[in-house]
């Protein structure tokens, strides 16, 4: 090789080996520091761009996460405000079936009236409950719906039961005869607006039909000259009993016919609250088994006002509209029935109004359930989210390592070889930078 002084290539070559293996020892460097095999994009780009979006997505998993356990609190608040509710209404029906035995006088009943004031404006407390600053059960959450009037069926009687059928040929499911006869005495009430309206006929007659009980009730109304009619002016006899505020249509749950008595009125202006019939001998001996199945009639459709879509939504996933919506009903003593909208609360000041709120109590009572339900599913469900949505944030955290982080080991044993061939590098290109001074005895 020819002895030169200006272009000492050894010396240029191993230069650049030197900073090669520098730079490797820096990347090397950085990675056992961070922890990570890929630090920027000049790393590996698409590794980059993969992992990048992968970051994203966990961190939006784990804020759907915090989403799903803030609904939960939110349902969970919700539940035990209508849990209370529940709790006062079963107080509520034994407060009434109380007030319907005569041991009581009419002092004790008011007595017990005065209770039951006091509970249902409780009632209408627990409605108020707030989370974050949000009223969750007076109404204002509700899903948006149509005005409908209460329905209230009866499912014990045959299934060939219509309004002309006269009371003395009314059987129950089982076609056994309810046995009513000429001469009973027929006792109807039901609350409407927090008020107890109640019609007696004295004397069922062979013509009499269960239309005529249907009239009774309209009677009981037109009595006060400040009620409208109560109810439709006729009932139905069918499996399909009608359409709920959603739109949903309502069958009877066996699918067989039975008999609807329909409120003249939509919304809670117009709702039926409780309904008692009550029929006794001649001689005023209760007829039990023959209650037991004419007295059924049960809130199937319950009365509701327009409302516009006032409903929850959770947002339960990484990507939009992944939202999980709710309705809660209104929880208020006026929409349970308990209480009119001038501020009357439901009576049981009498044995024929302490029966009719045993009803309305009933009513309001699975209505109260039926809510109950709805939030402890929706909780339910909220769990079973964020146990997904934990796993697949954990899921994708564990792709985006194999991407991203260093295998430590691995990369110890880089740094090693690289500050290695550095040092051996730094030396070659001292020796390198010798071979120059060599060409200095050939000008002695």
């Amino acid at each position: 090789m020819a002895m030169v002084v200006k272009n000492n290539m050894s010396a240029v070559r191993t230069l650049a080996t030197l900073n090669n293996n520098n730079n490797a020892l820096s990347d090397s460097l950085s990675k056992v520091a961070s922890g990570l095999k890929i630090n920027s994009a000049k790393d590996d780009a698409s590794g980059y761009a993969i992992s990048e979006r992968m970051r994203v997505q966990i961190r939006s998993l784990d804020q759907a996460n915090q989403n799903t356990q803030n609904a939960s609190s939110l349902m969970k608040n919700a539940e035990g405000a209508v849990e209370r509710t529940v709790d006062i209404l079963r107080t509520l029906k034994q407060k009434a079936i109380d007030a319907a035995t005569d041991t009581n006088t009419d002092d004790d009943r008011a007595t017990i009236q005065k209770e039951l004031d006091q509970f249902i404006d409780q009632i209408d407390d627990n409605a108020l409950i707030t989370f974050n600053g949000k009223y969750l059960l007076e109404g204002s959450r509700a899903a948006s719906g149509s005005a409908v009037a209460t329905h209230m069926t009866n499912s014990n009687l045959a299934t060939n039961t219509n309004l002309s059928t006269a009371l003395t040929d009314l059987r129950n499911r089982n076609g056994e005869s309810l046995e009513i006869n000429t001469g009973d005495r027929v006792t109807v009430s039901f609350v409407l607006q927090g008020k107890t309206y109640t019609s007696v006929l004295t004397s069922v007659v062979s013509n009499t039909s269960l239309g005529s009980i249907y009239n009774m009730l309209n009677k009981a109304t037109n009595a006060n000259a400040t009620a409208s009619k109560a109810f439709a002016t006729s009932a139905q006899t069918a499996s399909t009993i009608g359409s709920a505020a959603s739109g949903k249509k309502i069958l009877t749950k066996d699918g067989e016919n039975a008999i609807t008595f329909i409120a003249s009125g939509t919304g809670l202006d117009g709702q039926i609250s409780g309904l008692s019939i009550s029929v006794a001998d001649s001689e005023g001996n209760v007829k039990k088994a023959t209650n037991t199945a004419l007295d059924a009639f049960k809130t199937s459709i319950y009365a509701s006002n327009d409302t516009s879509d006032g409903s929850v939504s959770f947002q339960i996933g990484a990507s939009a509209n992944q939202a999980i919506k709710v309705g809660l009903m209104d929880m208020r003593s006026e929409a349970l029935g308990l209480k009119g909208k001038d501020g009357t609360t439901i009576q049981i000041t009498t044995r024929a109004a302490a029966n009719a709120a045993v009803s309305a109590f009933d009513n309001a009572l699975n209505k109260a359930l039926d809510q109950q339900t709805t939030i402890g599913a929706i909780s339910a469900r909220l769990d079973y989210t964020a146990s997904n949505l934990t796993t697949s944030s954990e899921n994708v955290q564990a792709a985006e390592s194999t991407i991203r982080d260093a295998d430590m080991a691995k990369e110890m044993t880089n740094y090693t070889k690289n500050n290695v061939l550095l040092q051996a590098a730094q030396s070659m290109l001292a020796q390198a930078n010798q071979n120059s001074s060599a060409v200095l005895s050939l000008l002695q």
